[in-house]
């Protein structure tokens, strides 16, 4: 009837205080941070269902369970109130109680119900029991932040312009083992949008979302995280691959999503791999240019890598009110404004892409080569440019690259 073994990260006076109330109640009781992530639960009474097994085999419900909670409201609730159950995701009817502590949301306090019912004297019990266990959570993360925010100011340090204070950072990553001088270091910057999701959520998801890529088989890392953005430094002792960073970028977006209204619209910007951590602020400038890559160019998906953006990464160096439609070559901006402007535009880019291969380009627009010729001499009477000529390609094909990275509409 009883659970011998529970899963819990919570301390032991947080369990002691749990424990207590689920006894009087005759109830399961579980506590969650505000990302619906379990931090520690009480025993079963017959109540468990599917989710609460999923936890506590797992450490964290599922993501469709996270999102169906989080769409609920529950961060902005000033008051207890019910979550339904549903059949479908094998959930009971839950009591939700935010737990707040100077302001701060701490957690959620969740009591299975499943008739979605309590009863007066019930819910008078857990009234009794909400200040102490939210005083206890408030007190477990003061605790818990000490030591990040330390960890948090050495980072930024290291990444600092002064070469000064960059140099006594690592010193100290050093002296204090926080991380191994290892020959592969990587800089990931996380970016977030302007949303009406508080700072603590946006804080906690941007934690969430990284934490586990701290310490693996073969990367160790930290992080510093605001309400707006992350960095995660990372120090492989192998070489590491963009496919497997591009792995890394997508499952923080994924995450970010689960925890996250889809308005906080996250970026991934991915640093080059430097050799040292003497060499960490070189990735992070580079995973800020990604990042602003990832932000401007909607086939990119929401993340980028600095090391594939070629050319792109000298332009989006430039300062946001120098990166206008004034960059375009004149030749180009003619083009994209001609009436058949489009057609003409996406036949140059694939015929330039293709290096001016005709057999190549005919195949991957799927039109004759005739038709191909055709608009070819189209784009060299509109933009009075000779396609065979080196320096008149260049002109073309750099501005169509500096097209991707321009508003839409901006042209002119």
């Amino acid at each position: 009837m009883v659970e011998q073994q529970r899963v819990r990260v919570g301390s032991d006076a947080l369990q002691r205080l749990v424990e207590a109330l689920a006894a009087q109640l005759g109830r399961a009781v579980v506590v969650d941070d505000p990302l619906v992530r379990l931090v520690c639960s009480s025993q079963h009474f017959g109540d468990a269902d599917p989710v609460r097994i999923h936890s506590l085999l797992q450490g964290r419900a599922a993501d469709e369970i996270i999102r169906y909670v989080l769409d609920q409201g529950v961060t902005q609730w000033q008051k207890p109130g019910f979550i339904d159950g549903r059949d479908d995701i094998g959930l009971l009817t839950r009591y939700c109680v935010p737990l707040r502590e100077r302001g701060h949301l701490v957690g959620l306090l969740m009591v299975v119900a499943p008739d979605g019912t309590l009863a007066p004297d019930e819910t008078a019990t857990i009234t009794q029991a909400v200040p102490a266990i939210a005083a206890q959570m408030y007190a477990d993360q003061l605790a818990a932040g000490t030591e990040r925010t330390d960890v948090q100011e050495i980072l930024l340090a290291l990444v600092d312009d002064s070469q000064v204070a960059r140099a006594s950072a690592r010193q100290r990553i050093l002296t204090e083992g926080l991380l191994p001088d290892a020959p592969h270091v990587v800089v990931s910057v996380v970016q977030l949008s302007p949303s009406l999701e508080p700072p603590g959520q946006l804080e906690m998801a941007l934690r969430g979302s990284l934490e586990r890529f701290c310490r693996s088989r073969s990367a160790t890392g930290i992080m510093a995280v605001t309400p707006e953005s992350a960095i995660l430094l990372q120090c492989y002792t192998r070489p590491v691959g963009e496919s497997e960073l591009a792995d890394q970028a997508t499952s923080i977006l994924e995450t970010l999503c689960t925890y996250l209204d889809a308005s906080t619209a996250p970026v991934v910007g991915v640093g080059g791999v430097q050799d040292s951590l003497a060499d960490a602020r070189t990735s992070y400038d580079e995973a800020l240019v990604a990042a602003r890559a990832a932000r401007r160019m909607p086939h990119l998906k929401n993340m980028a890598s600095y090391e594939t953006l070629g050319e792109l990464a000298v332009l989006l160096r430039l300062p946001d009110e120098a990166l206008n439609a004034s960059l375009l070559p004149k030749p180009v901006r003619i083009l994209l404004n001609s009436p058949v402007g489009q057609r003409l535009e996406d036949t140059l880019r694939c015929f330039l892409e293709n290096a001016g291969s005709i057999p190549r380009t005919a195949e991957a627009l799927g039109i004759h080569r005739t038709s191909l010729y055709y608009r070819l001499r189209q784009v060299q009477e509109i933009t009075g440019l000779d396609l065979d000529n080196g320096g008149d390609r260049l002109v073309l094909h750099l501005g169509l690259r500096i097209r991707a990275l321009l508003e839409p509409g901006s042209i002119s």
